[in-house]
């Protein structure tokens, strides 16, 4: 089998309701980047990358294609070492491993296509069929109702099945940030499992007054505390407080989280399949954290694709620490307005009663629909 051709589709559309979180960036619109892996046996494998889609296009297109076609998908790690070693003297470490990425998810749909597998049994089999589901949302968006929509859009998750939710800090005041926790946490009840994500907007100080008052409303985890370039007060951060520390959807490949697990920088790692590196690199990741006993618990965003590939891998996670009554690692479901996510797929990734079940067709064992595609492309 052969490589013939790829594409890459750039999607975009309008947000109805623009949202943002503590970096100050509106979402008015959402983009996405497709990956279309074509082989001369009539396989096509689909991949999703992560980030700006201009950005992500423009390096499939003039730089990634010209060095997979006429190759083998199955050849899928050199094709991976390949393309690394083709752009790592530059230091181009971020958008371009997340245009690998997209490339590696493709390569294996079309592995497990080929072999009639879920991509789950490639790449050693699934510790369990279903997944649970967190629900990320409660960004900002009336700022007079901060507390009153978060509060209400919290109880709706609960209302549909979710077990677990994520919400968004970071308004520049202490006070605002717990006052909003704190209607959340009353909201939800004391049983549903609560994390919060800052967005980096903290320094050390201010990340670890706010967390010793955030533990206080039995936050399971603290996420994005600091700068991702600041490892040294993620270490800080995470010795200084009793909730687990997570980070890491800005780091890519098992370089890159070697550093972090070699400091214990954080005790949940968070690479993104559509980011850090595709399946392949995403599992050694993986094993990299096993081996330090750090969950690995992935970030997602953005397609159906990029969901599909990223329950496959929750899957073939192995429990850390392995123990009667375990804590799997959760999927993150987020709850923005995304058609990417919601349509694109012909077969349904929703979940039930907060539980995402693991596909079990071939490859990433989802339909793509190109009516979708058309639909929203950029010209």
């Amino acid at each position: 089998m052969k490589i013939t051709d790829v594409i890459s589709h750039q999607l975009s559309v309008n947000v109805d309701e623009p949202f943002t979180s503590s970096r100050g960036w509106f979402y008015k619109t959402k983009g996405a980047l497709v990956v279309e892996v074509r082989t001369d046996e009539g396989i096509t494998g689909w991949g999703d990358c992560y980030g700006p889609s201009a950005v992500c296009k423009s390096i499939v297109d003039t730089l990634l294609k010209p060095s997979i076609i006429a190759k083998d998908p199955f050849d899928v790690e050199v094709i991976w070492e390949a393309l690394y070693n083709k752009v790592k003297d530059y230091g181009l470490t971020g958008m371009t491993i997340s245009g690998i990425s997209g490339v590696d998810i493709a390569l294996w749909d079309i592995i497990g296509k080929a072999c009639k597998q879920p991509i789950h049994k490639l790449i050693g089999g699934a510790f369990r069929t279903k997944v649970e589901a967190y629900a990320t949302g409660l960004y900002f968006k009336n700022m007079e109702r901060l507390n009153e929509e978060a509060a209400e859009e919290a109880r709706g998750y609960v209302e549909q099945g979710f077990r677990a939710l994520k919400m968004k800090i970071g308004l520049g005041s202490i006070k605002k940030d717990l006052d909003r926790v704190a209607a959340v946490r009353d909201a939800i009840g004391p049983d549903v499992k609560l994390m919060v994500d800052a967005n980096h907007c903290f320094n050390v100080p201010q990340a670890i007054n706010i967390g010793r008052e955030l533990e206080k409303f039995d936050v399971r985890w603290f996420e994005e505390p600091v700068s991702p370039e600041d490892l040294d007060g993620y270490v800080e951060v995470s010795r200084r407080l009793d909730m687990a520390v997570a980070g890491g959807e800005n780091e890519f490949t098992k370089f890159g989280f070697r550093e972090i697990l070699a400091k214990r920088a954080m005790d949940i790692i968070q690479p993104d399949v559509c980011a850090a590196g595709g399946i392949t690199e995403c599992k050694k990741i993986a094993a990299l954290a096993q081996a330090h006993s750090v969950q690995c618990i992935p970030h997602a965003w953005g397609t159906a694709i990029g969901l599909a590939a990223t329950i496959h891998f929750l899957a073939s996670l192995p429990e850390c620490p392995p123990c009667l009554v375990p804590m799997p690692p959760m999927l993150e479901y987020e709850q923005t307005f995304n058609p990417f996510r919601d349509r694109l797929s012909q077969t349904s990734l929703t979940h039930t009663k907060g539980f995402v079940d693991v596909p079990t067709a071939p490859g990433l064992g989802i339909e793509i629909d190109r009516k979708i595609l058309d639909q929203y492309r950029v010209a």
